[in-house]
């Protein structure tokens, strides 16, 4: 995939949409392209929190452990943005994120994620607008197995 190409991809992330086309080459080409087989891990929980991952194409499980075993708690596709909390405040992994068929993404590391937030606070906007988003669709299934 060409810079270009890397970079229209961005700009069709909602988090990236308004960021100034220079600025996003610099970060696409700062960023490194990886691609995940099936059933590969982007990053296991407990796992330090170094980086975060824009899926560009694909799709992955989000997955937390239980006593029964791996609980799927979402999927996600095509230009999320998965691993920030990590990164964010500075935790160990909260979840695994397991490809499901291969998966392209654009990894994003701390530093770089930092300086573009700060440069940008648009995008930390749309990161909480992310994080409140799974946060609701979390209590609905919390809600949803009490019923």
């Amino acid at each position: 995939m060409s810079l270009d190409q890397e970079v229209a991809t961005l700009k069709r992330i909602p988090l990236f949409a308004n960021i100034d086309t220079a600025r996003l080459k610099l970060m696409a080409f700062a960023s490194q392209r990886m691609v995940f087989r099936d059933g590969q891990a982007l990053c296991r929980q407990g796992d330090a929190g170094d980086a975060a991952y824009i899926i560009i194409e694909g799709t992955a499980d989000v997955l937390i452990p239980t006593d029964e075993g791996p609980l799927k708690v979402a999927t996600v596709g095509s230009n999320d943005i998965v691993g920030e909390i990590a990164i964010l405040i500075d935790v160990p992994r909260t979840a695994t994120v397991q490809a499901t068929g291969e998966v392209v993404t654009l990894k994003i590391t701390k530093e770089l994620f930092f300086r573009m937030v700060s440069d940008f606070p648009e995008i930390a906007i749309e990161v909480m607008r992310v994080l409140a988003h799974r946060l609701e669709k979390t209590n609905e299934r919390l809600r949803a197995g009490r019923g």
